[in-house]
């Protein structure tokens, strides 16, 4: 609430009568209302304000925190259960209606319900805490549609995920050039093979010439 108030130029000023900082949005005519009670006393400031300016519950927008969604989600709806959210309990019994409308931000859940009430008093991580003020920016976003009456054109755009960052296709390497295929070499012609040399068989000779000409046919004697 404070951020959209600080980018529209709305200063919300604290009011007694109603318990709560309370600002005017001159564009729209819509009220902000800020309780400054315990969040479970959070009907008091609403009723006042929406008795005293005569607005119906169906032109009440209601902000808060969403254990069952996780961080970075952002949703809008109207009417429902309250889920055991005591500030959500208290609006809907001073205004003896479900029949409001609820901005819901998802800030994850701890995991035990005995651990809820500290969970959502403490600070979140650094990781939910990026999450859960990127919902916050996609909300203030639709608030113009949502002050000029457009609901379904505030759903449709809040309800639709944010497209992620495609990842760049890695380029294909370059093809080596196919290699030549060699030039097929014109056969030898085959030489005519000498005539077999006559070999003495004397004591210094023998058969050992003739084994060393058949193994290493060039050197020949």
């Amino acid at each position: 609430m404070e951020r959209f108030a600080a980018s529209a130029g709305v200063v919300l000023r604290k009011d007694a009568k109603f318990q709560a900082l309370v600002g005017r949005h001159a564009p729209s005519g819509a009220w902000l209302l800020l309780p400054q009670t315990y969040m479970n006393l959070s009907g008091m400031a609403v009723r006042m304000l929406a008795s005293f300016f005569k607005i119906p519950p169906a032109g009440i927008l209601v902000v808060h925190d969403e254990v069952d969604f996780a961080p970075g989600t952002a949703r809008l709806k109207q009417g429902g259960g309250i889920a055991g959210h005591n500030g959500l309990k208290d609006i809907s019994q001073r205004l003896a209606t479900h029949e409001y409308w609820r901005l819901r931000l998802g800030v994850g859940h701890p995991g035990d319900k005995s651990a809820v009430p500290d969970y959502v008093l403490g600070r979140p991580s650094a990781e939910d805490k990026a999450a859960i003020d990127a919902a916050i920016a996609r909300a203030i976003e639709v608030l113009p549609a949502i002050l000029a009456g457009d609901m379904q054109d505030a759903m449709q755009k809040l309800h639709t995920e944010p497209e992620k960052p495609k990842a760049a296709k890695p380029e294909p390497e370059p093809q080596a050039a196919p290699k030549a295929e060699p030039k097929p070499q014109p056969k030898p012609e085959p030489k005519p093979e000498p005539k077999p040399e006559l070999v003495a068989e004397t004591k210094e000779t023998g058969l050992k010439g003739l084994l060393g000409s058949l193994l290493h046919p060039k050197r020949r004697k």
